[in-house]
């Protein structure tokens, strides 16, 4: 038997090939998640369009920022270098085997694969109650875990001032907090306007809040079928009006967290919910995970 004195060769096999693999064509279909080599960008596909003689793709992303790029090399598709090419009518495979490996999370942000949720942070996401942190969990849940961010219950905001004082926030352990129907002229205001006076609250503590009477109503109406929520006269529970309205049993507590539970479940992505959360939420993220 003879044996090779040098090994293999070295030329053999396709050497040339760049270390992430070779480029390859998919159409920039509507939400392909795909990430721009020379900045960086990561975002959706949103459209395609000729601008100045040539083809020019809109990325979106998990922010709802837009920036346009030109279409064709320079892109990376779950870390493997794609050409971006006009979207085709008809190429329904190539377009379903490219959405099923650059998937999202409902959030919007590109979900991470095979990842391990990271240890907890010293910073914590504080919101009023159960219902809120469901939805926050929700939609953010898979983002929260990435960054280690735990979100934890207030269970209402009039004692705030102690709250923030118990928790002791620092430079590496902020305090963000979302506030329910935050208006101006509101108690909730007031409440806030006292807390954020005291020291402890002045450099690490974000308040923030939504208008909406109840995290509930941070739904789109339309997913509900309504164009939007109802007026509930007042002296009437707002929860159990609601349900009334929606022909739901709402006598009990019991039917409460049950008809939470079935607008929750209309719940998909970011995109079921009114922009005044969204934005509060990602607000709080980016404060409380900030070098």
């Amino acid at each position: 038997m003879t044996t090779d004195r040098y090994g293999s060769d070295v030329l053999a096999g396709d050497w040339k090939a760049p270390p992430r693999g070779r480029s390859r064509e998919v159409p920039a279909e509507r939400d392909l998640v795909v990430e721009d080599v020379e900045t960086g960008w990561c975002g959706a596909v949103v459209r395609v369009e000729k601008a100045g003689g040539m083809h020019v793709v809109h990325l979106e992303d998990r922010r709802g920022r837009l920036k346009a790029f030109p279409l064709g090399p320079g892109f990376l598709l779950d870390g493997a270098p794609v050409i971006l090419t006009p979207p085709t009518p008809g190429n329904a495979d190539r377009l379903k085997a490219a959405r099923q490996a650059a998937t999202r999370t409902a959030s919007g942000s590109v979900a991470v694969s095979d990842s391990r949720a990271r240890v907890a942070r010293g910073s914590r996401i504080f919101v009023e109650g159960r219902h809120d942190a469901e939805l926050v969990e929700k939609v953010w849940g898979a983002d929260l875990r990435i960054e280690g961010v735990v979100v934890e219950l207030l269970e209402g905001v009039d004692d705030l001032r102690s709250v923030i004082r118990d928790f002791k926030p620092t430079k590496d352990r902020r305090m963000g907090v979302l506030v329910d129907h935050l208006v101006r002229g509101t108690k909730e205001q007031r409440i806030v306007d006292e807390a954020r006076a005291i020291p402890e609250a002045r450099a690490h503590v974000l308040v923030v809040g939504h208008p909406y009477i109840d995290v509930w109503e941070s739904v789109r109406p339309e997913r509900l079928g309504w164009t939007t929520w109802p007026t509930i006269p007042r002296g009437t529970s707002w929860k159990h009006g609601i349900l009334a309205e929606l022909g739901w049993p709402h006598r009990s507590q019991t039917d409460v967290a049950h008809g939470w539970k079935r607008i929750l479940g209309t719940v998909r992505t970011y995109a079921d919910l009114q922009p005044e959360l969204l934005g509060r939420v990602e607000e709080l993220i980016d404060f409380v995970t900030a070098p």
